[in-house]
């Protein structure tokens, strides 16, 4: 059975880094740009991280076979003709994505998924009520973070988004569904707070900035590595999240406070978060959970 073919429509640096995580996950790729010029630099980027990635184990295959999965187009109807999914990938413009969308609607068939790699942007923006069109935001470089954001709007199939999760997974990433459209989605928000805080800090003269950039190379990003904040929380307090909201919600919300947010945990949203940790991990095995992230943070100590 022929491997299924994807469309990547923008040959920009995020184009080319989802043309080569599709090629590498065994897709046939078409990498289309109104730039010619724009096309050949991103099949050379591809050609050099393929060596990249084979030079350090991230790469089974012979690079030079998985670039030739990908196939150039000058005609945007050829690149994605009887394709499976487009990926959007042009500059970050609603008049823009709203004018590739327009085009692609009539030139691809009712089971094509059409999904943008938007940054900030939601569907409703660009996609023009088509129950065809999602967004899917990846983290960047695609090939070396595997988290991608899908993102539907009040008119995209459910289907649609099945298949765009489907697609997705084959290709070696990891979807997280973004429940409703909200600017920025959950990767960038949480990044932009985290920034947000750093400029502040840097602001008031609390640190430097080589000193708050190690604080999260060596304290929270090495351990955000192997868990997120919410399994953070429950595993750094004896009795899990709902204690910890106990000892440090008051002084969280402080510190919100300081910098004009009030946005309190609440006992209804702590007991929302409980009741989902809890059913990701009991209580009673609470201990074996702490014992295997410090495992995890002690073999990225050996890297």
């Amino acid at each position: 059975m022929s491997p299924p073919a994807v469309a990547v429509a923008g040959a920009g640096s995020i184009g080319a880094s989802f043309a080569l995580t599709f090629a590498r996950g065994g897709f046939r790729v078409r990498l289309w740009d109104p730039d010619t010029a724009a096309v050949d630099r991103a099949l050379e980027v591809i050609a050099d991280r393929l060596g990249s990635l084979h030079r350090h184990g991230l790469l089974d295959a012979d690079p030079g076979d998985v670039a030739g999965r990908i196939d150039s187009y000058a005609d945007l109807g050829g690149a994605v003709a009887g394709c499976s999914l487009v990926q959007e990938c042009t500059p970050e413009r609603a008049e823009v994505k709203q004018s590739v969308f327009a085009e692609l609607a009539g030139l691809t068939g009712p089971g094509t998924v059409l999904a943008s790699s938007s940054s900030a942007m939601v569907p409703s923006d660009y996609g023009g009520g088509d129950p065809r069109v999602l967004g899917a935001h990846p983290g960047n470089p695609p090939y070396l973070l595997p988290v991608i954001e899908l993102v539907p709007s009040p008119n995209t199939d459910r289907a649609v988004l099945d298949r765009a999760r489907d697609l997705y997974a084959k290709a070696g990433l990891r979807p997280v569904l973004v429940r409703r459209e909200v600017e920025g989605f959950v990767f960038n928000r949480l990044q932009g707070a985290l920034l947000r805080e750093a400029y502040c800090l840097l602001r008031d003269g609390v640190a430097d900035v080589a000193d708050i950039d190690e604080v999260v190379r060596s304290g929270l990003g090495l351990r955000w590595s192997v868990i997120g904040p919410f399994e953070t929380a429950d595993l750094n307090t004896r009795g899990g999240i709902a204690a910890h909201a106990r000892l440090l919600g008051p002084a969280y919300a402080r510190m919100g406070a300081d910098r004009g947010q009030h946005d309190p945990w609440t006992p209804e949203l702590v007991q929302l978060a409980e009741r989902q940790r809890r059913a990701l991990l009991p209580l009673e095995q609470w201990e074996d959970r702490v014992r295997w992230r410090d495992e995890q943070l002690m073999r990225r100590h050996h890297k």
